[in-house]
């Protein structure tokens, strides 16, 4: 099975994972690499178990959907997804990564992080995926990612990696837009925004 590797931020800007919105990859894999894994020796740790279910993670099993071949190489270790925003344990998940999730709009709910662990529980293999329709990925939108793209995201701001992956001007003005507030405190109700 081949799946292309993304190295750079430029990279997944173009590969469209996550984007447009209203979809959460690209904030999913954000919190993932701030809040969910670590780099020690060359080595991709897991702060957690992804075992427990916390975030809503669960094993994902690599099976072929129809006549498709797997969407992640075959291998005698376990694969674990985290992404969807209805799983047990996904409330668990930071609110920027949840913001815009609807019921009704497929696409708030279609992006995937799937992970292949080692014996060790390192995780030796980071992919992002989409679904196609409710029960099946699309094989030409996985990607594996990077230890080294995952730790330059790790060493960025949300606002400062929002800004390099969004693909859009309409991506770029919503990423600016969401770090805008009205002061409803203030006695003049005056609004004050963040300029990306």
């Amino acid at each position: 099975i081949m799946v292309s590797t993304l190295n750079e931020l430029s990279q997944l800007k173009y590969s469209d994972f996550g984007q447009p919105w209203p979809r959460h990859g690209l904030n999913l894999l954000y919190w993932f690499a701030q809040d969910y894994i670590d780099f020690r020796n060359g080595k991709i740790v897991s702060i957690y178990s992804p075992q427990n279910g916390d975030f809503g993670f669960h094993e994902y099993y690599n099976r072929i959907e129809d006549d498709d071949d797997h969407i992640v190489p075959l291998q005698n270790l376990p694969y674990y997804e985290v992404g969807n925003l209805n799983a047990r344990g996904a409330d668990e998940l930071p609110d920027y990564v949840r913001a815009k999730y609807n019921q009704n709009i497929l696409d708030s709910n279609k992006d995937r992080i799937i992970v292949r662990q080692d014996a060790n529980g390192n995780f030796n293999r980071v992919y992002v995926t989409e679904h196609s329709d409710p029960r099946r990925f699309y094989r030409s939108r996985t990607y594996r990612v990077s230890q080294g793209l995952l730790q330059i995201i790790k060493n960025m701001s949300r606002e400062q990696y929002l800004k390099q992956t969004s693909n859009t001007r309409e991506d770029r003005a919503r990423s600016t837009l969401q770090s805008c507030n009205v002061n409803e405190t203030a006695p003049d109700n005056k609004s004050w925004c963040t300029i990306l």
